[in-house]
């Protein structure tokens, strides 16, 4: 990875974060994988966690810890700034994040399940059909996860159905609940308030914190969305109680 451009600042006393982009790419993403992965594997003193973004990655620490450790660096943020700095610089282009799984999402477009269809089809000037058939031919790139337990920020939703967030947010919206809000597409995982456009809802169960992994979907898994009917929905709603 030498050669690109990094940033590095610091969030508080025990948080920096190192941006590789500005903007939302695959490639961006897999830089962000790589040193996940190795934040996992290689951990620094004081090292408790790393929170990935669009475009960097937000690392943890116990500022005391990394006081006390023999790492290069005068202060604190430099430390870990120079850790960091030599575990990216180690990682090599040619090194592969770990592929992430393929999830295919039934949803119910239109109808209760998604009341903003219809807006965001007059948006684009397109029919509602044609607002289910691209949303469902997109290839999702998970990028994080964030805003609420197991929401998935995807990449990869065709430009021609993208459209402004509400003006006026919800203050409920059911769990299960597709959204689009500018070129993002999401997933509700659970009854919360929200400003997203609402396309339709999935029978899946995002988030459950009783399971071994609460959340469905991880970082760097691939989503495909199938359209379903409103009796496939109930059907699988009902089998998953």
């Amino acid at each position: 990875m030498r050669g690109q451009h990094l940033q590095f600042y610091p969030l508080s006393e025990g948080a920096l974060t190192v941006s590789f982009a500005t903007g939302i790419r695959d490639t961006t993403n897999t830089r962000i994988r790589q040193l996940m992965n190795d934040l996992d594997k290689r951990r620094f003193p004081g090292y408790i966690e790393a929170v990935p973004s669009y475009t960097g990655v937000t690392v943890f620490f116990d500022p005391a810890h990394v006081a006390g450790a023999a790492m290069k660096g005068s202060s604190i943020c430099e430390k870990v700034e120079c850790w960091l700095r030599e575990r990216i610089d180690a990682l090599g282009e040619s090194e592969q994040a770990s592929p992430g799984k393929t999830i295919a999402i039934p949803v119910c477009y239109g109808g209760d399940y998604g009341p903003d269809i219809a807006a965001v089809a007059a948006h684009n000037h397109l029919s509602v059909e044609d607002v289910i058939n691209r949303h469902c031919a997109g290839d999702y790139l998970v990028y994080m996860i964030g805003f609420a337990p197991g929401f998935p920020f995807l990449g990869g939703m065709d430009p021609a159905i993208s459209a402004p967030r509400r003006k006026q947010p919800r203050a409920v919206i059911p769990a299960g609940t597709v959204g689009i809000a500018g070129g993002q597409t999401g997933v509700y995982p659970l009854e919360t308030p929200g400003g997203w456009q609402l396309i339709g809802r999935t029978p899946l169960v995002l988030f459950d914190p009783e399971r071994k992994q609460p959340s469905l979907l991880a970082p760097g898994d691939r989503v495909r969305f199938e359209a379903i009917s409103a009796e496939t929905y109930e059907h699988m709603k009902e089998a998953g109680r």
